[in-house]
C-alpha cells in the first residue's frame, strides 16, 4: 500500500490533538447539511462576489474535515493548503451563523493550533505583495 510522505510532520501529535475533540468533530461534520446559510454572514464571502471557498462550511470542510478524514496523516503540502485556508479566507470574526450549531470559529481556529503546532504559518510575504 503507498503511504504518504509525512516527513517532517508530526503526525501523531496530529492525531492526538485530533483525538481530543474526536466527538465535537465527527457531530459537527455530520450534522453540516451543506445548506451555505452560514455564507450570508460571511463578510469575507460577500466582499469575494459569494466565491464558494470563501463560505464559512467550505473553509471547516476543507481545514478541520480534511484533517479528520485522514485522520492526522497529511503530508506538508496538505498543511499549506489547510494554513491557505484558514488564514487567507478567514479572519476569525466569528460572525458565522450555523442553523445546526455547529462553532465553525472554534473550528477553524482549531486547525489554526495544528497548522502552527506543525511550523506551518500564514504567508504574509505573499500578502505583503497582494497589498503593495
Amino acid at each position: 500500500m503507498f503511504k504518504k510522505n509525512t516527513a517532517g510532520v508530526d503526525t501523531d501529535l496530529i492525531k492526538k490533538r485530533l483525538d481530543s475533540r474526536k466527538a465535537k468533530m465527527k457531530l459537527s461534520l455530520a450534522a453540516c447539511a451543506h445548506c451555505t446559510l452560514c455564507a450570508e454572514s460571511c463578510f469575507l464571502f460577500n466582499a469575494r462576489d459569494n466565491d464558494p471557498t470563501y463560505m464559512p462550511s467550505y473553509k471547516f470542510i476543507n481545514s478541520i474535515g480534511v484533517l479528520y478524514k485522514k485522520k492526522g496523516m497529511v503530508d506538508r503540502a496538505t498543511l499549506q493548503d489547510i494554513r491557505d485556508v484558514v488564514w487567507e479566507r478567514c479572519v476569525l470574526c466569528t460572525r458565522c451563523y450555523c442553523p445546526f450549531g455547529i462553532d465553525i470559529p472554534e473550528m477553524l481556529a482549531f486547525a489554526r493550533t495544528i497548522c502552527r503546532e506543525q511550523g506551518v504559518f500564514p504567508d504574509f510575504e505573499k500578502e505583503q505583495k497582494h497589498a503593495g
